[in-house]
């Protein structure tokens, strides 16, 4: 017998198939209603057209048969609407082509980043806390225009007992103010590989005390470096850097601590202005009984004369063009003492730190243990850099800066580049012999170009390799880098791509 197995029709819900049905039908009749109202409206646009022309004929010296419509040839919503903007994507997408071949030379232990008037083009490793060198002198140049002004001025006071007869009785007070540039006429800077500029005449305050009648002092030329404290030199700097680089410094600060006629620094430079100032007043004729030493003034002592620095902007400008370490360090405690009450290195870096992050500078992997870069544990970011460089941009920091193949640290780069004269930078170099060790070798390049447009580069380069210091390192890159520069704008200009 065979048996036939019959399934039971099977019956499926009608709600699935109506919705289904609803999908399809509701968007056909919405897509017809549009296309009726666009029907409508071309009619009624049209009519309102040949009105117009009938009204005025002679629209924009346009052909009176001409149509309203044709006076716009290129589209409302056209690109060419747009054309700066346009021009500006083009041009930087072309930036980041010809940048991108140089990448594969940037080490894992170094980044660079660059941007146009603010906005991100093209990075490498931006995000990598790296060994910054001189460059972290940006961060300190910048707040201490934004905290302390740029004609904020630092003062240096000589106080003295009133003189008897041209005798003073007593001791005579050197005080400093934290004066970074304060320097006898006659000591030759000029010696110097990169010489300060905007400095402050100690003479002037010689003269000042001369002309009080004094023709002798009993006692002793005390120098006078309370306002800060007694750190001469950061304790993280490599061995052979503090007296040569950078230091000893102090408020009271004359000649980068040296004395004419005596070679190198003076190991305390408070007691080295004040032997300063004695030979200047000898010079003068007044006669000092018992020599010069480091103190504190006597509260009772009236100040007799002072002498004032040259501006901030003067001076940051000095700092960043000669990559001044001193002057780094000096503004570091005169932005503590200002903002904290504290001039010391702790307050400045706080102050520095929390000023940063108010502006919103990304400070993910940054340490700052100095003003100056000197330090091998400092630790910056391209992208913390870069967002310095484009917050400083046209302002004090961007024009004090050195210029390539014309001045500062950079008088000597770029001369046969297409650089010379359009690139300004601050420069930074940190060596760390034998050149196999760890942390490596810094050279650094932030700063800005010209580029023969409304537009500005602004980029930032930090190398750290073994012996990246070398010529034969950085150089290379450096001139690469000033190339590929050199080739914007290379895509369409606003004229080009504007309205037709």
């Amino acid at each position: 017998m065979r048996v036939e197995l019959v399934a039971a029709p099977i019956r499926y819900p009608r709600t699935p198939l109506l919705a289904l049905l609803l999908i399809a039908v509701v968007p056909a009749v919405a897509l017809y209603a549009l296309f009726q109202w666009s029907d409508a409206e071309a009619d009624r646009y049209e009519t309102s057209a040949a009105e117009a022309e009938e009204l005025q004929p002679d629209i924009a010296d346009v052909d009176a048969q001409r149509p309203i419509a044709s006076v716009l040839p290129t589209a409302l919503l056209d690109y060419r609407r747009t054309p700066e903007s346009v021009s500006k994507v083009a041009n930087a997408s072309r930036l980041a082509a010809e940048l991108d071949p140089l990448f594969t030379f940037v080490g894992d232990r170094s980044c660079v980043a660059v941007s146009v008037d603010g906005v991100e083009v093209a990075t490498k490793n931006a995000d990598a806390a790296l060994i910054p060198a001189s460059v972290q002198k940006l961060l300190v140049a910048s707040v201490a225009v934004e905290l302390l002004g740029e004609e904020y001025r630092f003062t240096t006071s000589v106080a003295s007992p009133p003189p008897v007869d041209g005798v003073v009785d007593g001791d005579v007070y050197l005080i400093g103010g934290g004066d970074p540039l304060l320097t006898s006429d006659d000591y030759p800077i000029g010696d110097d590989r990169y010489p300060a500029f905007a400095t402050t005449s100690l003479d002037r305050l010689a003269d000042a005390f001369v002309a009080t009648g004094v023709t002798r002092i009993t006692g002793t030329v005390i120098g006078d470096g309370t306002r800060y404290d007694d750190e001469f030199f950061v304790d993280s700097w490599a061995p052979g850097v503090a007296g040569n680089d950078a230091g000893p410094y102090d408020a009271l600060f004359v000649n980068d601590a040296r004395v004419l006629g005596r070679s190198g620094r003076q190991s305390d430079p408070n007691e080295g202005a004040a032997r300063e100032f004695a030979r200047l007043l000898g010079n003068r004729g007044i006669r000092v009984n018992n020599g010069w030493a480091s103190g504190i003034t006597d509260a009772d002592v009236p100040v007799i004369g002072t002498v004032e620095s040259a501006s901030l902007a003067s001076i940051v400008a000095e700092m960043l063009t000669t990559s001044d370490n001193d002057t780094a360090e000096l503004l570091l405690k005169e932005i503590g003492f200002v903002e904290r009450g504290e001039g010391t290195r702790a307050a400045g870096l706080e102050v520095v730190s929390s000023t940063l992050v108010g502006w919103g500078i990304p400070n993910e992997g940054v340490r700052l243990l100095d003003a100056s870069g000197l330090s091998p544990e400092n630790r910056l970011t391209c992208s913390a850099l870069l967002a310095v460089l484009q917050r400083a941009r046209g302002g004090r920091v961007d024009s004090s800066l050195a210029v390539a193949a014309v001045n500062g640290t950079l008088a000597d780069e770029f001369t046969e580049s297409p650089m010379s004269g359009r690139l300004r930078a601050k420069t930074g170099t940190l060596g760390n012999p034998p050149f196999d060790q760890d942390p490596p070798a810094a050279k650094s390049l932030a700063g800005y170009v010209d580029t023969g447009t409304d537009d500005t580069i602004e980029f930032v380069m930090v190398l750290n390799t073994p012996d990246v210091t070398e010529d034969r390192k950085f150089a290379p890159l450096w001139t690469a880098l000033g190339e590929i520069f050199d080739t914007y704008p290379g895509g369409p200009s606003a004229a080009d791509l504007g309205p037709r």
